[in-house]
């Protein structure tokens, strides 16, 4: 807007529909209205509002900032959706701003494309990373019955689920969740590549959970990518998405939600779409 059509400043406003009164101030005083004519009164749903800053971003060139004013000369506004503006100002406003990124959250430029493919890390992400030795020195290792669930409602929805691992464990090999056990694995990206390439897939149509420096390459490559909440800081921030649940203790089911509310995303694009056609 600045660079192309010429204006000074560019400035964020979200479309608000609220009725002001005036405050009340002094004793035998009465409110006023200031937006609206009682006896007409809309329904607000039939109102076209009003555009309110909501100071998400304010742009202006040098020469205003220099003068000590962010908004000045030719003004233009950006109206962003209202789903898309959060005010936070107490503490009760950061559940509501995270519950807004999870659902309206940005994916990057490029189109979305539906999840065809999980791909996880056994080893602190199905597990919770502990080795238990029995008596007779057999490996037991334990996971979550709600990842089992998640890895089950992918499945129905269409998204294959591949499992890999770096050991090489008869344990992991005879678990039974009913999907692809890889163990051994030297090179993560190579063979997650591999993949990729006998299913016809390109990594946006992939998702990646995992937890090491290992999987990082993975991490960042993937069309969606997500930690447990205890995942090594180097992963964490490869990730898009930092689950609340630790490693074998729910955080695959919970991915699995995400991965849910893109394909949501995605199909609602999809009908969009198609209704500009018809």
């Amino acid at each position: 807007m600045i660079r192309e059509d010429g204006f000074e400043c560019v400035f964020s406003v979200v479309r608000r529909h609220l009725f002001r009164w005036s405050e009340i101030k002094g004793v035998n005083k009465v409110t006023t209205p200031q937006n609206l004519n009682p006896a007409k009164r809309p329904r607000r749903q039939d109102w076209d509002g009003e555009l309110c800053e909501n100071g998400s971003f304010y742009f202006a060139k040098k020469h205003l900032i220099e003068g000590g004013c962010l908004q000045g000369g030719k003004v233009i506004y950006y109206e962003m959706r209202a789903e898309r503006s959060v005010d936070i100002d107490i503490d009760i406003d950061w559940p509501i701003a995270e519950q807004r990124v999870l659902r309206y959250g940005y994916f990057g430029k490029e189109p979305l494309k539906e999840v065809k493919l999980l791909v996880c890390n056994i080893d602190g992400c199905l597990t919770n990373g502990h080795i238990y030795l029995s008596e007779d020195q057999k490996e037991i290792i334990s996971y979550d019955v709600r990842d089992a669930v998640g890895i089950s409602l992918l499945k129905k929805r269409g998204v294959q689920v591949w499992l890999i691992s770096e050991r090489c464990s008869k344990t992991i090999s005879a678990m039974k969740l009913d999907c692809e056990v890889i163990v051994s694995v030297t090179h993560k990206l190579r063979v997650v590549e591999d993949w990729i390439n006998k299913m016809s897939l390109s990594w946006k149509e992939v998702a990646y959970l995992g937890n090491e420096e290992s999987d990082v390459d993975c991490l960042k490559k993937a069309g969606m990518s997500g930690v447990p909440a205890d995942a090594c800081a180097t992963a964490q921030k490869a990730a898009g998405y930092i689950c609340k649940s630790n490693g074998g203790r729910g955080a695959i089911r919970e991915f699995a939600e995400h991965i849910f509310l893109l394909m949501e995303k995605v199909n609602s694009q999809e009908r969009k779409l198609n209704d500009l056609k018809n």
